[in-house]
């Protein structure tokens, strides 16, 4: 029979499981499960229960028994890719909202094998040159960008006609838009058609009950940043995700935040389920933000003790610096100082804290996504094709600038 790249055609690749296990496991959209496992089956979550249970069901896998905290990937829904310092999986990051404002910077999340949405920026103040130049600029970058993943727009511009325009394109490529309300008001922002669920803003000040009440209206989500610009977004009533700007740990960021212990789960729900529901990325297969079946098999593990308190008030107060490991779609994100590795095993370690007990044969769990698309609707994560990436590396200084 023939065959093609080594294997028989007609045949399917055999599937990759593993088992990972921890003293609590904190779905997030679920209640928490203590001495709890997950099943990762190549890039996705197949299974979130009992240990015991999980174990009984799959005899021939070895689990890997980490200390602490299973968690879904932590989501900085507000990154600056050319201001990052530091490789954000070391703090449980799996994917971002990042802001790209060159071509060099649009790689960064794709290159660090991370998901989300990399939102190409627009910072054009002049209509005419926007005209002349900067819109077909963008335009070319939007289908020409090598960038392995979904993008969007990051409408920066302090012209309304602009601004307008932007709205008009990210409708008509169906991408993603994120704004920042301090160069427009929230009201003009509406009235040009960018707010809705398919549009998250990053806010620096402090929004008045009239444009929270707006923002809630058109299902639009908010990325906080800092203690100031918090007030009024933590009731419970707002959409909110957690952004950091320049890098660093969206959890710290998350706690800086709290205050009062009924904060606490609604806070870890932010930098997680909240970051997702920002970049559209909450529903439908490979979904992001939580530990359950068919979602990507994105999850951090925290060494972080919960005993018998409550699990977010423990990894919301106790989890900042203390991530032990990042696994991206199936793959362990290396630690820093570490080589890449392609799979889920080969971490044996020696029952210290911060390492698993034990590790079984994971094997290469699955791609973090080799395919570029454009983000499918503004609503949704779904990827629509945008065609062959272009080859950017002849292009001069000036043009690999976006608008």
């Amino acid at each position: 029979m023939p065959t093609r790249a080594g294997r028989t055609i007609g045949t399917r690749a055999r599937a990759t499981v593993s088992v990972h296990c921890a003293p609590v496991v904190l779905p997030v959209c679920g209640p928490p499960v203590r001495d709890g496992a997950i099943v990762v089956r190549n890039d996705r979550i197949a299974r979130v229960g009992p240990r015991a249970e999980i174990v009984a069901a799959h005899p021939l896998l070895t689990p890997v028994h980490w200390p602490g905290m299973i968690v879904p990937g932590l989501i900085d829904a507000h990154l600056r890719l050319d201001r990052a310092a530091a490789p954000v999986s070391a703090y449980g990051v799996t994917a971002a909202g990042g802001i790209a404002a060159d071509l060099d910077a649009a790689s960064t999340l794709g290159e660090a094998g991370l998901g989300g949405v990399t939102y190409l920026e627009t910072r054009c103040e002049d209509e005419d040159r926007w005209e002349d130049e900067a819109r077909d600029r963008l335009i070319t970058a939007i289908r020409e960008v090598d960038h392995p993943g979904v993008i969007g727009i990051a409408a920066h511009s302090s012209d309304p006609v602009v601004m307008e325009d932007l709205t008009v394109l990210s409708r008509t490529f169906g991408l993603r838009l994120h704004v920042e309300p301090g160069r427009h008001t929230v009201a003009f922002l509406d009235e040009v058609g960018a707010l809705d669920a398919g549009c998250h803003i990053a806010i620096s000040r402090p929004l008045d009950e009239a444009d929270r009440k707006l923002l809630r209206a058109r299902g639009t989500v908010v990325a906080i940043s800092s203690p100031f610009a918090a007030d009024g977004l933590l009731d419970g009533e707002s959409a909110i995700a957690i952004g950091t700007r320049t890098g660093g740990d969206p959890l710290a960021v998350a706690r800086a935040l709290s205050r009062a212990p009924g904060h606490d789960r609604l806070l870890v729900e932010a930098v997680t389920l909240g970051g997702a529901r920002a970049l559209g990325m909450d529903e439908g297969p490979g979904r992001l933000g939580c530990l359950d079946r068919g979602g990507r098999a994105d999850f951090a593990v925290f060494a972080v003790e919960a005993g018998e308190r409550d699990p977010y008030t423990v990894l919301l107060h106790e989890g900042p610096g203390r991530c032990v490991a990042t696994f991206v779609g199936g793959r362990a994100s290396p630690r820093p100082g570490e080589t890449a590795r392609g799979d889920t095993g080969d971490t044996r370690g020696t029952g210290r804290s911060g390492h698993p007990d034990r590790s079984g044969a994971a094997g290469n769990t699955g791609s973090t996504g080799g395919t570029r698309s454009t983000g499918g609707t503004r609503g949704g994560g779904g990827a629509r094709d945008a065609g062959d990436a272009g080859d950017i590396g002849d292009t001069d200084a000036k043009s690999r600038r976006l608008a």
